[in-house]
């Protein structure tokens, strides 16, 4: 029996320290057994600049090909270029990447057939197939192999498909509103070092550049929508109208305003979601977001008549509840927002280009814009250890919630979640004054520190 670790499918993939737990074995295994559940003729694959990127792509590949499935590798490239290819050419697909994740981490992500995410079944299938594999020691038996391997296919010029794609979700006159215009964009040495600033220059702005020189090790590292406040220095600096900030596989994004401060995930959808609907392109005049959202996002849509539909915390129910109720917007504050009328799955370059479509048609500064479409709601996150995982620990201070929330009305919410991989109880209160949330907060932690 085989001592490697095997990493589970999360709500992204695969994912954990490369060479360690996401090793050659494991990416070999997982490639056999994507092919033989979603491969068909070809899978598309994509990575970011983590230096062990090129050693899981390699072992992916050499999976998939035992299994007679060509490949068209896109080389570095963001994960939304890869499901947009995947999407364009209807195929399935690979990232190789962790995201916002330090270097040492990587992940496997796979999107099904036309660039969609992997459907829970399909998902299961591929886990049980690949797990079998890997603890078995071997990938696949003798009377499972096909007839020839399979190989590498010539695709030049896939990824600029969606340069175009990203280009064109905006009106040709763009260009001509924002010819001159200065922004500064942040690649966190990511997967959009290459193709994002190319996005940015086909509109005629005038693109200061920072976070794009990968060695391997620096992603993530300072830079990005998870370290803006290079971002945030160079704005300022330069003089620039706005910025930025792309993670590490550019599929989630955050601005900087011209003042040099920081507009979330919640703002940039509810600058979208507000704009969309004024021009009748917000499909049932509704959003999605997930239980994190902050409260002033609600009141500010209620303001408007703007419906909110709330889903568990991930971008796969936002895209669950997107292409169940075929609504066009959705998000989180982490700023993994997904404009469903133009993409299969969260893409930091199109909503930033969105965005600049947003500002293009004001008077007033993106500043101003960001500023006056919601008023954030204080919020307090606070994470309680336990002893031991409970995945029924909120359940232990539901009482103790419905307390807080009556003194609340509707002024402030609860929500409560226990962590799925760690010992935690994680704990949100929002509240419009403050001070209340601090201690509704105190209040919730020391019941579960009481309880369990």
């Amino acid at each position: 029996m085989s001592t490697l670790s095997v990493p589970k499918f999360g709500t992204d993939g695969i994912r954990g320290v490369a060479g360690r737990d996401l090793t050659p074995e494991v990416a070999l295994a997982l490639g056999r057994a994507a092919a033989q559940v979603i491969g068909d003729s070809t899978i598309v694959i994509g990575a970011d600049t983590r230096e062990s990127c090129p050693m899981l792509v390699s072992a992916f590949t050499a999976g998939a090909w035992s299994m007679g499935v060509d490949t068209i590798d896109l080389g570095t490239v963001p994960t939304p270029t890869v499901a947009a290819v995947a999407a364009q050419l209807g195929f399935p697909a690979a990232m190789v990447s962790a995201s916002h994740n330090p270097y040492s981490d990587n992940g496997i992500k796979l999107f099904g057939p036309g660039g969609l995410k992997l459907r829970a079944d399909a998902e299961t299938e591929v886990q049980d197939l690949y797990v079998k594999m890997v603890e078995g020691g071997h990938a696949v038996s003798a009377s499972d192999a096909p007839p020839s391997p399979g190989s590498a296919v010539d695709a030049d010029g896939a990824a600029d498909r969606w340069v175009d794609l990203v280009v064109g979700s905006v009106d040709s006159s763009l260009a001509t509103k924002l010819a001159g215009r200065r922004i500064v964009i942040d690649c966190a040495h990511g997967a959009s070092y290459l193709l994002g600033p190319r996005v940015f220059e086909r509109l005629g702005l005038d693109v200061t550049v920072i976070g794009a020189e990968p060695d391997g090790s620096n992603i993530n590292n300072g830079v990005g929508s998870t370290h803006p406040e290079a971002l945030c220095k160079t704005v300022v600096d330069s003089g620039a109208d706005l910025g930025f900030a792309f993670d590490g596989d550019a599929d989630r994004v955050l601005a900087v305003d011209g003042n040099g401060c920081v507009v979330d995930g919640d703002r940039l959808l509810a600058l979208l979601a507000v704009d969309w609907a004024a021009r009748g392109q917000l499909a049932s005049n509704t959003v999605v977001v997930t239980v994190m959202t902050n409260l002033g996002f609600h009141r500010a849509m209620a303001e408007v008549d703007i419906s909110v539909v709330s889903t568990a915390v991930g971008d796969k129910h936002v895209l669950a509840a997107l292409d169940d109720h075929g609504y066009s917007l959705g998000g989180e504050q982490s700023g993994h927002v997904i404009c469903r009328r133009l993409a299969t799955t969260g893409d930091g370059v199109l909503t930033a280009i969105q965005l600049l479509d947003v500002v293009s048609r004001s008077n007033v500064s993106f500043a101003e814009q960001a500023a006056a479409v919601m008023e954030t709601v204080p919020q307090i996150l606070r994470n309680v250890r336990l002893e031991r995982r409970n995945p029924d620990a909120a359940a232990v201070i539901a009482d103790d919630v419905v307390t807080v929330e009556q003194e609340f009305g509707s002024d402030g919410r609860v929500v409560v979640r226990p962590s799925g991989t760690e010992p935690l109880l994680r704990i949100m209160v929002e509240h419009l004054d403050s001070e209340t949330a601090e201690e509704a907060v105190d209040r919730l932690e020391s019941a579960a520190l009481a309880k369990l």
